[in-house]
């Protein structure tokens, strides 16, 4: 999940729904949805932990943890699919049953301001949580009208991986900081005998989230946006045109091989892992998959290239928050606190190289040596994009997925693809 910049995260940077602009920045005023009263978080028992499909192996460690800690507490956790749009239609079938089957949900960062609106999570005790020792714009993703609906578990932010032992075999001294020297750094490397039948570059270009991803990061490394300042459309313009360009063009000339558009991030892991990728865009978590694999001390890790210079990653990340049918709310609140913890977060930096939300892990001498991309990722995630952070996300990222799909594979241009986005989003902004 499943989302870094040249710029600094602007807040109003979000676009409006409901007639509304809706930002995860503490706004005051009214929002046409009812405020959720104070929770009460009472009773004590068995709970569940929900999220989609544990890929890296950790997080069931930390639960048998606490579970050995409160054993008449126990947590079960609950795998959904690993893709976010299915994660988020289970969560959401859920509330709308008002089911107390799930209790602790791992939400995707932009789902925040559409849960906490519908009143489908509770707010929680921001006092409660060491907010003050994470990053600033991580800690922005779990906010919805100045109340906190979900702490940070762990952040993202894309970073390129590269087959290092290839680029300096081919004479190549550092990675690429553009798109054009990255087709230029492949040129070079497809010439080796070690390289035949290898592709360039590939991210995650299948019809889901991961493509809005994809996509932002592209138009943003490219000096557009999705939106303005005021959280207004603003996709049908040049620089929008030149990053989504990039990606069609590629796929055109097989920079991008033909079959990324079936790609999802395990897709695009395991097709760098296997040989078939020289460049590939991907979230951190693939880095202590990758050195288990046949490329340990082959790869290396850099900031996304752009049009330019250095691109921008989307910001990405898991919160937890708090059904609002659940029971047990005690226990879900110090499941929470638990899971959130700095020593969690440390865990699953070191066992599954996931981004912690605490500034203090990447500015740990030992840690920087044992994980050399960490200072890359903490400006990734420090500088990211976020991406719509509004109530009706579901309708947002369907309109940019449609519409960038059926440019990837040929359906429209570019240019009519962004005109008819453009004119998509204005009515869901307009509603």
């Amino acid at each position: 999940m499943k989302t870094s910049t040249a710029r600094a995260v602007q807040c109003s940077a979000v676009l409006a729904a409901a007639g509304l602009l809706l930002t995860a920045c503490g706004s005051s005023g009214g929002s046409g949805q009812a405020q959720s009263a104070p929770a009460s978080f009472t009773g004590r028992g068995p709970i569940t932990y929900v999220a989609g499909k544990d890929t890296t192996g950790t997080v069931q460690m930390i639960i048998n943890r606490w579970n050995r800690l409160h054993p008449k507490e126990k947590v079960t956790f609950i795998q959904l699919p690993t893709d976010a749009d299915s994660q988020r239609q289970q969560m959401i079938q859920n509330a709308e049953t008002k089911s107390d089957a799930y209790t602790v949900l791992a939400t995707d960062v932009v789902w925040t301001s559409e849960f906490a609106a519908h009143q489908w999570i509770d707010p929680l005790p921001a006092g409660e949580f060491p907010l003050d020792k994470m990053l600033k714009p991580v800690v922005e993703t779990g906010q919805y009208r100045g109340r906190l609906y979900a702490v940070p578990a762990s952040s993202n932010g894309g970073l390129l991986f590269y087959r290092s032992d290839l680029l300096k075999k081919a004479g190549i001294t550092r990675p690429p900081a553009t798109w054009a020297q990255m087709t230029a750094d492949c040129a070079k490397v497809e010439k080796l005998p070690e390289a035949k039948n290898m592709s360039c570059y590939a991210g995650q270009l299948q019809k889901y989230e991961g493509l809005t991803v994809n996509f932002a990061e592209a138009v943003n490394s490219a000096g557009g946006q999705i939106t303005d300042a005021d959280g207004k459309p603003d996709v049908d313009t040049p620089q929008a045109r030149k990053g989504l360009d990039f990606l069609v063009d590629s796929l055109k000339n097989g920079t991008i091989p033909k079959e990324a558009v079936t790609y999802q991030e395990e897709d695009s892991r395991q097709a760098f892992q296997s040989g078939k990728l020289i460049f590939l865009r991907n979230w951190p978590y693939v880095y202590s998959l990758a050195q288990k694999s046949g490329i340990a001390g082959k790869f290396a890790l850099a900031p996304l290239p752009g049009l330019n210079g250095p691109g921008s990653s989307s910001l990405g990340g898991s919160d937890l928050a708090l059904s609002h049918f659940a029971k047990h709310k005690a226990t879900a609140l110090d499941f929470i606190k638990f899971f959130t913890s700095e020593e969690s977060a440390g865990y699953f930096l070191k066992n599954a190289s996931l981004a912690p939300p605490y500034a203090d892990l990447y500015d740990n001498a030992a840690l920087d040596k044992q994980y050399p991309y960490l200072p890359d990722l903490k400006a990734s995630i420090t500088h990211a994009v976020p991406r719509p952070r509004v109530v009706q996300y579901g309708d947002v990222t369907a309109a940019v997925q449609q519409e960038v799909y059926a440019a990837l594979t040929g359906k429209k241009s570019s240019a009519q693809a962004l005109k008819d986005l453009q004119a998509d989003l204005r009515k869901l902004t307009a509603q």
